[in-house]
């Protein structure tokens, strides 16, 4: 060694921090690279991609390689920065030496290239496959030891080192935090994959039509009654029932009485001949599984029914789509922003819809409207102008009739 020349040496451990750089940086990177971006680029047979990949399906091998070439490569810095130091200025120098090399290696080998390596990880990972592909093969009888002893070590614990697939399962809140967090991705898109996320968990009942609000032909009425609406229905399919919606006795589709209607012999017997028969869903069915029940039935419209048979709502293959896509045609909207960051909502919206335009959680487990999460909440109808804090939110009572609250009015918060 003293007849190497003084620049070689220092060429050499320039040379050394550059390759701890790099163990430390393709560490980091490797480590935190997007696994779903990994896997997008296997299937488009990225071939760097393909052997970054190969590697993390092992990465207690990958870990022993990186270790081992890093540790090898700082503890050779050491010693040579120890005999430079000793040729220098002597046994004096090498404190200050090796704290000199500590902080260098630090800044150099450690801090600024695990940076790169957290915010560039798909650079410096898919580069870095290509060499340690082959780094592994040539060296591993001694990294395949390491692993060994480490597995030993772990083995109490109840840890073992298997096959990784390098992407784990995802839960539906947490892909659901993914889709969220998908800052490229158009938020009319994301509202999309949220809502078919919540499919599964959202019945009928969220979505459908309150029975107080169902539109139908009531046959006790008169004719007369009858056609007119009929001619001015915004609906073209309407349930037909005798005195109330739980004595309904088919659907009513516009095309097929239209044409009849003007008939001098039009009664309510080409009403009765002209009806599909009523299809019930139970109110325990999830908006997934009606979809797919419309879908196989060739139907669109259908009654909600509770456990009695009492019909509770209707619902349509429209409304069904509208939870994915939202709402199919412009209408007033229910929940308005005011300018000082207040909410007045229509109480008769439902919890999900509140929840979807405003992004709050408010519980959906229980009461459907807000109506109804309020009326729980207070046990009582409040009067107008009666304020309470309603699970985070400071809400007041704006409007009521005898039997429902009409306006909400949501504060800001502070």
């Amino acid at each position: 060694m003293n007849d190497i020349s003084l620049s070689i040496l220092f060429g050499i451990l320039a040379a050394l921090l550059i390759i701890s750089a790099f163990f430390s940086g393709s560490e980091t990177a490797l480590m935190t690279l997007n696994r779903y971006r990994l896997q997008h680029l296997v299937k488009k047979n990225h071939k760097g991609a393909i052997k970054a990949h190969q590697l993390l399906k092992r990465p207690d091998r990958l870990l022993g390689l990186i270790l081992l070439g890093n540790n090898f490569v700082n503890i050779l810095a050491s010693s040579l920065t120890t005999l430079i130091a000793i040729r220098v200025s002597g046994d004096n120098a090498i404190a200050p030496a090796i704290g000199l090399l500590t902080f260098g290696m630090l800044v150099f080998s450690e801090v600024t290239p695990k940076t790169l390596g957290a915010l560039k990880p798909e650079l410096l990972a898919l580069l870095s496959s290509w060499i340690y592909i082959p780094l592994l093969k040539i060296f591993y009888p001694l990294v395949w030891v390491i692993n060994a002893i480490s597995s030993l070590l772990l083995w109490p614990f109840g840890i073992k080192s298997t096959n990784n697939t390098a992407i784990e399962s995802l839960n539906k809140d947490e892909l659901k935090s993914i889709v969220s967090d998908a800052n490229h991705l158009p938020t009319r898109y994301q509202n999309m994959l949220l809502s078919i996320l919540d499919l599964e968990s959202a019945s009928v009942t969220d979505i459908m039509t309150h029975r107080n609000e169902i539109v139908g032909i009531d046959l006790e009425e008169s004719v007369e009654d009858i056609i007119e609406q009929l001619q001015n229905s915004p609906h073209t399919r309407l349930p037909v029932y005798k005195k109330n919606i739980d004595r309904v006795i088919g659907f009513l589709h516009l095309r097929t009485i239209l044409a009849q209607i003007s008939d001098p012999d039009f009664d309510k017997h080409n009403i009765t001949n002209s009806l599909s028969k009523p299809f019930f869903i139970p109110a325990s069915t999830s908006i997934h599984k009606q979809m797919q029940i419309f879908k196989a039935e060739k139907l669109r419209i259908g009654l909600v029914v509770d456990e009695y048979g009492d019909v509770q709502g209707l619902v349509t293959l429209d409304d069904l789509l509208q939870e994915i896509v939202g709402e199919l045609v412009s209408e007033e909207p229910d929940i308005k922003m005011q300018k000082d960051g207040s909410y007045l909502v229509d109480a008769g919206v439902t919890i999900r819809e509140l929840n979807r335009i405003t992004h709050w959680d408010l519980p959906t487990e229980g009461p459907k409207t807000l109506n109804g999460l309020v009326i729980e909440y207070m046990e009582t109808i409040p009067e107008p102008g009666t304020s309470v804090k309603l699970h985070g939110h400071i809400i007041e009572i704006i409007k009521r009739d005898e039997n429902a609250i009409k306006l909400i009015k949501f504060n800001p918060k502070r």
